[in-house]
């Protein structure tokens, strides 16, 4: 899972949970944690000896928290697929609609909905794509006609791979 703290990203996997131990590997660091989890919105840590105490406010959506920490606000943000799909979307140039489209993550190719040749508008979807049990609609934000289509119904695919090729304008 992917989380959002400032314009800073962490890929953070919970490697392991045994009662109140937790491992956690953050950006390619593992940690061990003892975590209890408190009825009153805290939380209470401990690592590497240091005992840490933070008070979490889920926000709307469950996917946002604030966190207060030694006298600290944080805005955390959790991204799902499809938040780290319009994240990396949002990166790119915005309005300009690219003339090779590729794969933002490993996902898999639910539909393409186009075959060289075909044309489309600005806001026309050219495929749905699949990643962690979400779909995505790609769509273009400008005219255009699609030049060659490399991936089909079905195909599982990696981050960067070429999926179409367009012709602008």
């Amino acid at each position: 899972m992917d989380i959002q703290l400032g314009n800073k990203t962490f890929d953070v996997t919970l490697l392991n949970k045994n009662g109140n131990k937790v491992s956690i590997d953050i950006d390619g660091q593992v940690y061990d944690l003892d975590v209890a989890m408190l009825q009153n919105g805290t939380c209470s840590l401990l690592y590497n000896g240091n005992s840490y105490n933070a008070e979490y406010v889920k926000g709307e959506g469950g996917k946002h928290y604030n966190v207060n920490l030694n006298y600290s606000n944080y805005q955390i943000d959790m991204l799902d697929s499809q938040a780290k799909y319009m994240k990396m979307r949002k990166h790119k140039s915005v309005g300009v609609q690219a003339d090779i489209i590729t794969a933002p993550m490993p996902c898999k190719i639910v539909k393409m909905y186009c075959k060289p040749g075909d044309k489309f508008e600005e806001g026309d979807t050219l495929f749905t794509m699949e990643a962690m049990k979400m779909q995505s609609n790609y769509k273009v934000s400008a005219a255009c006609e699609v030049a060659e289509v490399l991936a089909h119904d079905g195909d599982t695919v990696s981050a960067e791979q070429v999926l179409v090729k367009l012709k602008l304008g």
